[in-house]
């Protein structure tokens, strides 16, 4: 295994071969097109890629470990672009693997850049200088979050109502600890409209679902959510569902599907309770 070890400081760490760092499916308002009328959602998935830069080869972690949980959130990309394509929404995801920068953490926070996650260390991130970090940051972090909050002021600008979907996944089994839940929504301020969500996904048959769990969201654990719904006090949903149900094409397209079905109502119902006010 190999990975960076720089005899100086990088001015960048993107090359003109290495993927951008945002992938975009679905009808964006700056390409000047609009959303299907009545579907507010704007989808986003922080940890659906997996990519590394070629400056770092391989991290110094196996490829075993890199197929692991700790380097994306395993079964959302392929679950959340279906959802997109049921929706007939925009999805916005990041493409670098969390073992890089974790797009959902603040700069700075311990595990934004991880030294050990689940029992694996990363040798790239040991001694990552802040020259180093900043690069991460700027190329990385920062053009995902940009592309998110510019996409949801315009809608904003444009009058259309908006509504934050961040799609996750967890791992069934984390630290030695087995996790019982199929899926969990996770809340914080402003929290009516996921758990409009938790409510209808709880009414399903054989679902066991959590409320803040596996986690609990935050202002200090969590930057997606606090920053571009909470921060402006839109509606939201952040979601999980355990990998396991979504490692399939079979179970992506169950849980695409069962999203589709269940989005519009909790906002024909969340929307309705509003104007009634």
């Amino acid at each position: 295994m190999q990975h960076a070890a720089l005899a100086q400081e990088p001015s960048r760490l993107l090359t003109r071969d290495d993927p951008a760092p945002v992938i975009q499916f679905g009808t964006s308002v700056m390409d000047g097109g609009f959303p299907p009328p009545g579907l507010p959602f704007v989808l986003v998935s922080d940890h659906a890629g997996c990519a590394i830069p070629a400056a770092l080869g391989d991290m110094g972690v196996s490829a075993h470990d890199r197929a692991r949980h700790i380097a994306c959130d395993l079964g959302m990309a392929e679950t959340g672009r279906l959802l997109a394509q049921h929706l007939d929404c925009l999805l916005i995801e990041q493409a670098y693997s969390r073992l890089v920068i974790d797009c959902n953490r603040a700069p700075g926070h311990p595990t934004s850049i991880v030294r050990h996650s689940d029992g694996t260390s990363v040798p790239a991130n040991t001694d990552i200088s802040a020259a180093q970090e900043g690069c991460r940051v700027e190329e990385i972090f920062l053009p995902y979050h940009q592309q998110i909050g510019d996409e949801i002021s315009m809608r904003l600008e444009a009058g259309l109502p908006v509504v934050l979907v961040s799609l996750h996944s967890f791992t069934d089994c984390m630290n030695g600890q087995d996790r019982p839940w199929h899926t969990g929504v996770l809340h914080n301020r402003n929290p009516a409209f996921g758990l409009r969500v938790r409510d209808l996904l709880a009414a399903e048959e054989g679902l066991v679902v959590g409320s803040n769990e596996p986690y609990a969201l935050t202002d200090a654990s969590d930057y997606t959510v606090p920053v571009h719904a909470e921060g402006r006090g839109l509606p939201y949903l952040e979601i999980e569902i355990r990998q396991d149900l979504v490692a399939t094409p079979q179970g992506q397209a169950e849980w695409a599907q069962r999203l589709a079905r269940i989005l519009p109502q909790a906002w024909q119902e969340f929307s309705h309770q509003v104007h009634a006010r």
